[in-house]
């Protein structure tokens, strides 16, 4: 069983401060993940939002404007910093919030840190620059940037005591990362040319047509790219098919979280199953209601009754 911790003692208000900044970039910069976490109570809550902050941070050096020589002193710099989180070496007082935020988090849950040393492996893939041959090697990368931070964030939801088949969570927490990171990169298959990255696998590109790549607002000449995509879809249906595993897990409400996150994440795939051509005009996203109503149904625990019952027909 991995511990989960409800509450916790009194914060001091430097730390408040940390998690409040922390708050602030995950409002900002995450609407999806914000809209998960908030289902959260409290303590869980400041816990995701720095272990968001942190990954946020890593993301931004990766994504930015700089040479790669830079970047990658950058994210030396930021793995020094998770070296000294690691060894509680972050006194409250400290000039970053997000390392003050996060030193309190680990002190609070049993967070598998190592898992930020492979986001950062994973953001270091995209400053050399690597492409991917094949689905094993996209899923490599995908591990290190996605699964990754479901482990992390199983650290600090926690398992339910009694749980069945408990020591599978970290798995399945890692699985559905890989889903939420799929649908990511089909979603933003255009914008990721544009900044000169193909993250689709050249075996899947060549087979339907699609080698030439994503510049511009319609496929290229002569691919079957709803083909692609209805492929790439089903990839990523049976990843989240694997991962719901998790959520009869969970206690209430972090199995609403997840299944919130999950659950906006499986929508907008269905819009791209829908039109795949959508992806290549503009961003798919979905509006505030129906991202309202996947909470709600999150709550509910419809989706965690439905796995529930679908792993016990498999028993039977």
């Amino acid at each position: 069983m991995i511990r989960t911790v409800e509450s916790e003692p009194h914060v001091s208000a430097p730390v408040l401060a940390a998690y409040r900044y922390c708050e602030a970039v995950t409002g900002q910069q995450a609407r999806n993940f914000a809209y998960g976490i908030r289902l959260l109570p409290t303590p869980k809550r400041r816990a995701m939002s720095a272990l968001y902050a942190f990954s946020r941070r890593v993301d931004d050096i990766g994504d930015g404007a700089l040479t790669g020589e830079v970047k990658a002193a950058r994210l030396d710099d930021t793995r020094a910093l998770l070296t000294r989180i690691r060894e509680d070496a972050i006194d409250e007082d400290d000039t970053d919030p997000v390392g003050v935020a996060l030193a309190h988090a680990a002190r609070t849950f049993p967070i598998p840190l190592d898992g930020l040393d492979e986001l950062i492996d994973g953001v270091l893939m995209d400053v050399r620059g690597e492409t991917y041959e094949t689905w094993d090697d996209l899923k490599r990368y995908c591990r290190c940037v996605a699964g990754a931070i479901g482990r992390l964030s199983l650290g600090v939801f926690g398992t339910e005591p009694g749980a069945r088949d408990a020591e599978r969570a970290p798995e399945y927490a890692d699985t559905l990362g890989l889903a939420l990171q799929l649908t990511n990169i089909l979603r933003d298959v255009r914008e990721d040319a544009e900044g000169g990255r193909t993250y689709l696998p050249s075996d899947d590109l060549a087979k339907f047509g699609c080698s030439a790549g994503f510049a511009g607002p319609t496929p290229p000449h002569g691919s079957d790219f709803a083909g692609l995509v209805h492929f790439e879809v089903r990839r990523t249906r049976a990843l989240f098919a694997e991962g719901y595993q998790l959520l009869p897990m969970l206690d209430r409400r972090s199995g609403a979280c997840v299944a919130a996150m999950a659950g906006i994440y499986r929508r907008l795939l269905d819009r791209i199953e829908r039109d795949p051509e959508a992806v290549l005009r503009g961003r798919v996203s979905l509006p505030g209601r129906e991202k309202a109503y996947v909470a709600v149904r999150g709550l509910s625990g419809l989706d965690t009754r439905h796995v529930s019952r679908r792993t016990v027909r498999r028993r039977v």
